[in-house]
This record gives structure tokens, C-alpha cells and sequence, in this order.
């Protein structure tokens, strides 16, 4: 596991997004294929995940799925159809959550992801990382109330107080649960929890509402694959929020975005996780001279840590569309040629 194991002292590297539209290979091949059959059939799956490994030399390869099939699991209607995600049912009231109905057997339905790793697992590198990735709570949720992920989820944030979001959780977490089995069992290292949406918070509500639903998937996922590592990435979150996180012994990996200040992230809660972040992802579209003087002062803030073994280096997002993806190449060669610990 690359990511995990001594590395002579090389800080590794991955990108979210790392397999998507900015790259040409995923280009060619979405010309050919609809979205849905690139996360569905198993051999498109694995060969959009294998791209940026061949071209930019990642550290971690990262399954190429969606994090909103547990929506279509539950018969909320998914479809990519339109270009973005939409749902043929949303939650307004407790009665559509009533009548959310499960389709078939839930490992037959995840059976495309464990497919998936299971073909990439045999394809990729042993000195490389295998990710599998889920929705975190929270994130499913809102993509269900609010039918995207808009600001301010003002209808997702009430949810939370007029129970709603309680019962959905009741429906959502085996899923979720399940889910997460099937790509462990399909050979994932570990096993990433995406919160995009869960930065709306305060600390406040996300210590009432998310971190027990966090505390259950992790926890169970831990009794059975207690060698697997659980990664958590939060967007807009901060220390108050990653405090609280502190308390689930079972996470690995705390995944920040470029707001947190590294070095205070590494020596504030490098005791407790590995710390994966935090470049800025609009920073690639820089020149790369301006560029890598920003990596060098990114470096530097951090090179004397006393908890750099605990550095995972990426994005605090995802790679944007439209990314120069000679800069992608040459960061992740940077990162190679100058980071150590």
C-alpha cells in the first residue's frame, strides 16, 4: 500500500479527480461511452481509473465510480442523462422517505464496483494504492433534499431539526454500510468518505447530527476489515470540526481543503490521522514557474514538521475541468523529486 508503507521518505501523492474531464484519456473515451456505463461496466471503469496512473505516475489509484448510487439503490431515480446528476425523487417530507423503496439484493447491485477494483487490483502496480470511495451521510443526504449541492442547503439544514435527516439515516447508513463492504471485499486499500457538503455546518450541529452517523460506518466497517484505512475528506471545514472528528479512533486519513493552514492542520492532529491536502486546485492553471514557487513556499511551511510522515500530499478539491495537464504531470513530479521526510 503505497500511501501507507515506508517510501525511503517520499511524501506520496493523489489527486480527487485524478481520473475526469481535464484528461485526454478520459476524453477519448467519454466520446465513445455514456458516463453511466464508464462507472458501471467494470473493464471502462478500470481503464478510466488506469489513465493517470500511466501518465502522470500517481501514487494512489482511485476507483471511477459516482458517490450517489446508494440514491439509486434507494429508487430515488438517478440520471446522468442531462450532463449533471439529477434525481426523479427529492425529500420534502418524511412521507418520501417512507416511500423510498430498495431495488434488487444490495451486494448484486454494488457487485459493478468490487468488479471494478477487483480488475483494477490485478492491473495495478503492487507498490501503488487501491481507493475505494463512498458518500459520506451527510453529503447523500443533501444531494437527496436539495437535488444538487447548492449553497447555503438551507432545505437540508432544516431537515436535520424536523427529523427528516434522522429518518433517512435509518434507510441511508446500511447502504452506505454495504456499500463500503463490497469495494473492501473487491480489494480497496482504504476506503475514502467524501463530505463535500457537510462544510454548512457549525460545529455545533456537525457534533449532533454527523459525527454519530460517522462513528457507526466507521466503527463497523473497522470490525470487519480492521487492516483497511479509512480516509474522511470535509470541504469547508475547519479545526473545530476536525476536533470533534479526533474522537473516531477509526479514521486514518483527514483529508483538508486549502483553507486550513497545513502545518497547523500536521501539528495540531498529526497525532491522531494522516493528513492528506491541501493545494489549492486553481493553483494548476497557474504558469508553471509561478506555480512551482507556490509548491516551494507550500513545502517549506511544512518541511520541519514533527508528524511530515503523516503527509499525504493532493488537492483540496478535486482537479477542475479544463486543468493543463502537463501542470498535473509536473506537480505530481515535484512532489516526487523534492518532498521527504
Amino acid at each position: 500500500m503505497g500511501l501507507f508503507e515506508d517510501r525511503n521518505g517520499t511524501i506520496p501523492v493523489w489527486f480527487m479527480r485524478q481520473a475526469g474531464r481535464y484528461h485526454k484519456h478520459y476524453q477519448g473515451l467519454r466520446q465513445k461511452y455514456s458516463f453511466m456505463d464508464l462507472c458501471i461496466k467494470p473493464e471502462l471503469a478500470c481503464e478510466v481509473t488506469l489513465g493517470p496512473m500511466r501518465d502522470f505516475n500517481f501514487d494512489a489509484a482511485i476507483l471511477f465510480s459516482d458517490l450517489l448510487f446508494p440514491l439509486d439503490y434507494l429508487g430515488m431515480g438517478l440520471s446522468y442523462d442531462k450532463g449533471a446528476p439529477t434525481l426523479e425523487i427529492k425529500i420534502t417530507n418524511k412521507e418520501d422517505i417512507q416511500n423510498l423503496s430498495s431495488k434488487n439484493e444490495l451486494a448484486s447491485y454494488f457487485s459493478f464496483q468490487k468488479n471494478s477494483l477487483e480488475l483494477i487490483k490485478k492491473n495495478l502496480s503492487p507498490d501503488k494504492t487501491l481507493l475505494g470511495f463512498v458518500g459520506a451521510p451527510f453529503t447523500l443526504y443533501a444531494y437527496a433534499t436539495e437535488g444538487s449541492h447548492k449553497d447555503g442547503l438551507h432545505q437540508s439544514k432544516r431537515g436535520l431539526y424536523d427529523g427528516r435527516f434522522e429518518n433517512f439515516l435509518e434507510k441511508l447508513l446500511p447502504v452506505i454500510e454495504g456499500e463500503m463492504h463490497e469495494q473492501a471485499l473487491g480489494g480497496a486499500d482504504a476506503l475514502c468518505l467524501f463530505d463535500t457538503a457537510v462544510g454548512e455546518l457549525s460545529p455545533t450541529d456537525f457534533q449532533k447530527y454527523i459525527i454519530p452517523s460517522l462513528q457507526f460506518l466507521s466503527k463497523k466497517f473497522k470490525e470487519k476489515f480492521p487492516q483497511q484505512k479509512l480516509v474522511y475528506y470535509s470541504k469547508n471545514t475547519n479545526r473545530a470540526h476536525f476536533k470533534l472528528l479526533s474522537s473516531i479512533t477509526e479514521i486514518d486519513v483527514l483529508g483538508i481543503d486549502w483553507k486550513n493552514d497545513l502545518n497547523e492542520t500536521l501539528n495540531e492532529f498529526g497525532k491522531h490521522f494522516y493528513i492528506q491536502g491541501n493545494i489549492d486546485p486553481d493553483w494548476l492553471f497557474l504558469p508553471w514557474n509561478e506555480l512551482e514557487n507556490r509548491l516551494n513556499h507550500h513545502w517549506k511551511n511544512v518541511a520541519k514538521n514533527p508528524y511530515l510522515s503523516q503527509l499525504i500530499f493532493g488537492l483540496g478539491h478535486g482537479v477542475l475541468p479544463g486543468t493543463p495537464e502537463e501542470n498535473v504531470k509536473k506537480t505530481v513530479q515535484w512532489v516526487h523529486q523534492n518532498c521527504h521526510h
